[in-house]
């Protein structure tokens, strides 16, 4: 039994589960968005469908990219210690691992609507495929966001059935939002990613130059963040919710520097994990009440 706990407790590490609190909270905006905006009926079996879409989707992405950076992962200081490389889980396990939660996403879908269903494969494919881009284009740090960025817009969808250009705003305030704090995450392995071939744009620009495109990229973020609450003529709580989630942007950009990366995983996890839960709260309160 303790065994048994002890192996989840890897997998769970081995995808960072703490780290859904990025993208579910968006997907919790998407569904509410879809419910009170839209005035369709709650439905908790629909929810917890959406939940377990994101949560197989997600291991699925993160398991195959730990899986086909293994050779990366074991080269690389700050990364040999991961289960992979580490032998904790086998090369074969973690490929079975990744198949699986890839066909219960799709399975998942099944019961949600059709339009989901059809559009499982595609969301696959872009979240597996980010896990190869840093092999030919500085840009992965965005292609990584347009993965998240499925987050609202599928919860909408699975509740709706049909697109709309609220939800589209959140999912571009996702793209932007991860991608800028991505990049300065991928800081850290500015000097290995040069000496591997591998890109990113720290390795590209250097750390300066891809802080300024962080803070950029950020800026834009900001900006959806604002026509958010102007097209979708939200009240107080959504402009509470927006200056905490502003502030935490720009507190994540103060505490990290090109020649001081001692906080990074502070700025990267906890600053943003923060961030996107209380945006989260005031956002959903703000179409509830």
């Amino acid at each position: 039994m303790i065994s048994f706990f002890t192996s989840i407790k890897d997998y769970f590490s081995l995808v960072k589960f703490s780290h859904t609190v990025f993208a579910m909270p968006f997907a919790l905006i998407g569904f509410s968005l879809a419910v009170f905006r839209e005035e369709n009926n709650f439905n908790i079996k629909l929810l917890l469908l959406i939940i377990l879409c994101m949560i197989f989707a997600r291991n699925a992405a993160m398991g195959f990219n730990r899986l086909v950076d293994n050779r990366f992962d074991a080269l690389n200081p700050r990364t040999k210690s991961r289960e992979i490389p580490s032998g904790v889980i086998g090369l074969r396990a973690a490929a079975t691992f990744v198949v699986i939660n890839a066909l219960l996403f799709i399975i998942t879908t099944v019961f949600i609507n059709r339009l989901t269903l059809f559009l499982s494969p595609v969301a696959l494919l872009i979240i597996l495929g980010y896990s190869l881009t840093k092999r030919i284009t500085s840009l992965c740090h965005f292609i990584l966001g347009l993965g998240l960025s499925l987050a609202p817009i599928g919860a909408y969808i699975s509740v709706t059935g049909t697109f709309s250009i609220i939800p589209l705003i959140y999912s571009l305030i996702v793209l932007t939002w991860v991608s800028g704090f991505d990049i300065i995450y991928a800081l850290q392995d500015d000097e290995f990613d040069r000496s591997n071939l591998l890109h990113s744009l720290p390795s590209a620009t250097g750390r300066k130059k891809a802080l300024v495109i962080s803070i950029i990229v950020h800026l834009l973020t900001f900006i959806l963040v604002l026509a958010a609450g102007i097209m979708g003529s939200n009240g107080y709580l959504f402009w509470i919710g927006a200056s905490i989630f502003t502030l935490l942007l720009i507190y994540q950009h103060r505490i990290v520097k090109h020649d001081d990366l001692s906080r990074v995983t502070m700025a990267f996890g906890t600053t943003n994990g923060i961030a996107s839960i209380l945006f989260a709260i005031f956002i959903i309160l703000d179409l509830v009440i």
